[in-house]
């Protein structure tokens, strides 16, 4: 639905990389949102005063806090697309996050809410009158909530919204809650049985578990989180495209938004070659990826010296270690030093994974050792750099 009417409503609509772009599908959902959740509302709420059923009312309330939801993710969007300020160099995109956060807190609060007052229903438990007209109001709502679900799911896996994914877990949580909302009435009111309060209580935990699981997806990239395995390949390939880079390694990406992505890596390449010259292709990759990936980047050099016996030998040696302890871990930025005071010193980074059985002082000690056994007269220059894998 969303995508649909943002045809109509959003110039350029399918250049989703584009933040203002971006930002129209946003608040294009939150207004949707807003309309469609206040009619519902209103219809709930009639249909609830029509048969006392408090999982009705409490169904309507849920949709008003829907509409607060609404008004948060449009605030959001439009928030997020500010540009960079004095305050704010890298500009608002995060907010987009907190508008996500604070519709997950909502949906807790609403549910917490609804068990509350189903606790009350149970202990006093009233009358209910059930007729056609109501159950044709909660049909309609199931239907409308289906179709902001659908709509939602499609626009947030477009744009890449974790606020938009949000509203959609929303819209998919109060089908099942409308849906059983009108079992239990139909029950009632052919059986007899009142189930009112304990049914509104299994919605309203199944309505906090919805929140909980949107606040956890959207707490993620507050926090950091690391960039997809295909995303990293694909920028060490694009890279290593170009024939004067030797290796890739030490690549970080993080983002001040959906769309603010930062990166910098280190590039290998031949020490011999002139600084100018490096410094130049260097400057077309950044440029490169800046075009492709709609960020900001910054390469370091790392300049490897090739053709060295001196060199090769030790590394062969540091790779013989290095497979001894752990054939799946893997070193890379190796150089050999020479200075006045500190003699020879070879310096390496070795990567190890976040959850390794040895921790990191015990690796530096083992191969340091290791190493000054073969070459008594060498310093180590180790860094440990934490990853996902070796």
């Amino acid at each position: 639905m969303i995508c649909f009417l943002a045809k109509f409503f959003i110039k350029d609509y399918t250049q989703v990389k584009n933040a203002k772009v971006r930002q129209q599908y946003g608040v294009l959902s939150g207004a949707v949102g807003i309309f469609l959740n206040l009619i519902l509302f209103v219809s709930k709420l009639i249909a609830g005063f029509i048969t006392g059923s408090i999982s009705i009312m409490a169904d309507a309330l849920n949709n008003l806090s829907d509409v607060g939801s609404s008004v948060v993710t449009l605030v959001g969007f439009r928030l997020s697309g500010h540009e960079a300020d004095e305050e704010h160099p890298f500009g608002h995109g995060r907010i987009e996050y907190v508008a996500g956060l604070i519709v997950a807190l909502l949906i807790v609060l609403m549910g917490v809410e609804l068990i509350r007052t189903s606790f009350g229903k149970i202990l006093n438990p009233g009358e209910i009158s059930f007729n056609p007209v109501v159950a044709g109001i909660l049909v309609f709502a199931i239907f409308i909530k289906l179709v902001m679900y659908l709509g939602n799911k499609e626009a947030a896996k477009k744009i890449e919204s974790a606020a938009l994914n949000n509203t959609a877990l929303d819209s998919i949580s109060d089908v099942f809650t409308t849906t059983v909302v009108l079992a239990c009435a139909i029950f009632t009111n052919s059986t007899g049985v009142v189930l009112d309060g304990y049914v509104g209580i299994l919605v309203g935990i199944l309505i906090v578990k919805t929140g909980i699981e949107a606040a956890r997806d959207t707490i993620n990239p507050l926090l950091g989180e690391p960039p997809s395995k295909e995303l990293v390949k694909e920028i060490e390939d694009t890279v290593l495209s170009h024939e004067n880079i030797l290796g890739v390694h030490d690549l970080v990406i993080h983002n001040y938004g959906p769309t603010g992505l930062f990166m910098s890596l280190h590039a290998e390449v031949d020490g011999g070659l002139d600084l100018i010259t490096v410094h130049d292709f260097i400057d077309d990759i950044e440029n490169e990826l800046r075009v492709k990936y709609s960020c900001e980047v910054v390469i370091h050099m790392d300049p490897v010296v090739i053709g060295d016996e001196d060199t090769e030998r030790l590394k062969r040696k540091v790779r013989y270690i290095v497979k001894e302890l752990d054939p799946e871990l893997k070193f890379h930025d190796f150089r050999l030093k020479h200075s006045k005071d500190k003699g020879r010193r070879v310096a390496f980074d070795l990567s190890v994974p976040y959850k390794y059985n040895m921790k990191d002082a015990e690796i530096l000690d083992y191969l340091e050792e290791r190493i000054k056994r073969m070459e008594p007269d060498i310093e180590c220059d180790i860094t440990i750099d934490k990853t996902e894998k070796a």
